[in-house]
């Protein structure tokens, strides 16, 4: 694929430009998601694709882009008679940005002249406007949840259902799904990932030619953009033509039993979840065929379709890198290779697959690591370290636990998430108010109880209400917010103490994983020694942080009130980025307090600088041994927060559900 600008200085760009490709040809493959580093082309590259597709003809008039050949006999505009009028135009690319709405997306129905005069005024999305086009989604992982799940169901089904009250608009959407992603700032849910067809990673190359060419043709792009798209303009025709024979060449592709043999090996082997994955390798493998000119699927087309489509499907939790073991891959489809070689038709190139290298995989051991059993040097606070530098090496965390449910206590507005309760479009409805701006969420009762008192003054004569614009009320809901989760570490060398810091590290890469479940953004500041440091500023990534908590060093005193005070500045520079998201500060200590001077007092002044904020805040305690003080106790009542133990933290501790059942009984 031709593009007005080069992309030999992104690693895995030849792999983006086929799947976007076999997605050209055939669109039932599923869409594509590109993960990569900013500043690797990833827009540009999808941006490019729209100029190489074929134009489509649609029907004269109509909003959804009816094919006059075929058109949708449940179009909103239609029906439509052929032959009749029609227009060809540019495959459109339609861009969701990451605030829209529900019904930016799938479109609005006027609820009031539903109401009022029983007629299904309908507004497109977003959704009608990619039909038979190019739907680009640029940073996909922070789109909300509920509109990925959306627009998937329409990529997967070809249509676009919405539905209000009991009024109900249905009209066809398929179009090409690409989305963009940095995994720096938070990942898709497995469930989504799983819906995309086709990923592929790209990242910057370090050869010095490459990014050197790189920075020439952009330049002579922006000197001169006519003349550098006419330089391509021949190169992107013979591509464009070719996707057309590519197409009208799909439908006589043979898949063989040999093929699909294979396909369903691999996606065995790779131990991936579900069916998908085995129809997505299908329908790639026979897309790769069509694209290189065969009707029958090769081993070779199976293999470029399983690097395509399973390396996302392997990942089982967010902590998990994508990727897929060739080795393995060669060794699973040679044993099943050569099975329909009897089967093939003669005409066909006889060349057999390209074969699979074949060499056995090797075990996987993995790397491993540090010494996680190393015997921490320091002593407990003020104790001299064995250490000229005061400092232990990382350990490795615990084994990660299902943790119970922390919360902000109150109803906010923030983000759409799953941890604390907030005031949402989506969720159970608990009351009615009047609609500020277009009217989302009916909330009938309410509008039938206002409306019921004027209908005699407004001359009502027949069966129905009589409704005005004053009557409509909107369903206030409550849903789940997503929160802040800022967790501040204490990894003095008190903590490093009895290999303390392996429990910690697991209790905290727990809630980690709770929060990515929840949809939370993280952050992370730790304290040793003598200050405290931001680690992970606040992001989406939990990844990101789990991988700074794992390289977490140990050792020196304990300087408490500096952990707490740079918590509190994180806090005040994200509740200006950020004013609707509530956060919770998770604070993991054993309460001591050595570093600066009078450190006790320093510690109790910070902390409750965080309750008269209205803070939310839960200290973890992780003290241990026969002999306990109680500090984390009394840091959580200035913090005007609450403390639980590593063992209360979890979702199935007896000990947790003890306490729970004290606290409700008082």
């Amino acid at each position: 694929m031709s593009t007005p600008f080069p992309f030999t200085a992104v690693v895995g760009q030849d792999d983006l430009r086929l799947a976007l490709l076999l997605n050209a040809v055939s669109p039932a493959v599923g869409g594509v998601l590109v993960r990569g580093e900013k500043g690797t082309a990833k827009s540009t590259a999808v941006r490019a694709l729209s100029a190489l597709l074929p134009p489509v003809d649609v029907v004269a008039g109509c909003r959804f882009s009816c094919d006059p050949a075929a058109p949708d006999p449940a179009c909103p505009d239609g029906p439509h008679h052929p032959p009749g009028t029609f227009e060809s135009r540019p495959a459109r690319m339609v861009e969701l940005p990451v605030g829209a709405s529900e019904d930016r997306l799938v479109g609005a129905l006027d609820i009031e002249r539903a109401l009022a005069e029983g007629v299904k005024a309908f507004e497109p999305g977003l959704l009608a406007d990619a039909h038979r086009g190019i739907l680009y989604v640029d940073e996909v992982n922070l789109l909300h949840d509920h509109l990925v799940d959306l627009l998937l169901d329409a990529a997967a089904m070809g249509a676009s259902y919405v539905e209000r009250e009991g009024v109900s608009v249905r009209h066809a959407a398929r179009f090409l799904l690409v989305g963009t992603m940095n995994p720096e700032e938070g990942e898709l849910r497995p469930q989504l990932l799983d819906r995309f067809g086709l990923t592929v990673e790209v990242a910057a190359s370090r050869e010095p030619d490459q990014r050197v060419e790189v920075v020439r043709r952009r330049l002579a792009y922006d000197d001169d953009p006519a003349r550098f798209a006419a330089r391509w303009a021949d190169e992107e025709a013979a591509v464009r033509q070719r996707i057309v024979a590519a197409r009208e060449l799909l439908p006589s592709v043979r898949l063989g039993d040999g093929a699909l043999r294979q396909i369903a090996a691999t996606c065995a082997a790779f131990e991936v979840d579900g069916m998908r994955a085995d129809i997505v390798m299908a329908r790639t493998a026979t897309a790769l065929a069509a694209w290189a000119g065969r009707t029958v699927v090769l081993a070779e087309d199976v293999r470029q379709a399983a690097l395509l489509a399973l390396p996302h499907r392997r990942r089982r939790n967010p902590f998990d890198a994508p990727g897929l073991d060739e080795d393995k891959l060669d060794e699973t489809l040679e044993e099943f290779a050569g099975q329909d070689e009897a089967d093939e038709d003669p005409d066909p190139d006889p060349d057999g697959p390209g074969g699979g290298g074949g060499q056995p995989a090797p075990e996987d051991g993995g790397p491993q690591g540090g010494d996680a059993g190393a015997r921490p040097e320091a002593g407990e606070d003020g104790a001299p370290q064995a250490s000229g530098a005061g400092e232990q090496s990382p350990v490795r965390a615990a084994e990660p636990f299902r943790t119970k449910v922390l919360s902000v206590p109150g109803i906010g507005e923030g983000a759409a998430g799953r941890r604390s309760r907030a005031r949402t479009e989506h969720g159970r409805t608990t009351g009615a108010r009047r609609p500020r701006g277009a009217l989302t969420k009916l909330h009938l009762a309410a509008t039938v109880q206002a409306a019921a008192p004027h209908q005699r003054a407004r001359g009502r004569s027949g069966p129905g209400l009589v409704i005005r614009r004053d009557d409509l009320r909107q369903a206030a809901r409550e849903g789940r917010e997503g929160n802040l989760v800022l967790f501040v570490v204490d990894a003095s060398g008190s903590m490093a103490a009895r290999q303390r810091m392996s429990a910690v590290k697991g209790a905290v890469l727990s809630l980690l994983l709770d929060a990515y479940q929840r949809r939370d953004k993280v952050g992370l500041v730790t304290f040793r020694g003598s200050s405290a440091d931001v680690a992970l500023p606040p992001t989406s990534s939990v990844d990101a942080a789990a991988a700074r908590l794992e390289s977490l060093p140990t050792g020196g005193r304990t300087p408490l009130a500096a952990g707490l005070l740079k918590a509190h500045d994180v806090l005040r520079v994200e509740r200006l980025r950020d004013p609707a998201r509530r956060a919770l500060v998770v604070v993991v200590t054993d309460g001591r307090a050595t570093g600066g001077p009078e450190p006790v007092a320093l510690a109790g002044r910070a902390a409750r600088l965080f309750a008269a904020d209205g803070l939310a805040s839960v200290v973890v305690d992780c003290e241990s041994g026969p002999v306990r003080l109680g500090l984390a106790g009394q840091l959580a009542g200035e913090l005007g927060g609450t403390a639980v133990t590593l063992d209360e933290l979890r979702a199935d501790s007896i000990a947790g559900l003890v306490k729970d059942v004290r606290r409700r009984a008082a």
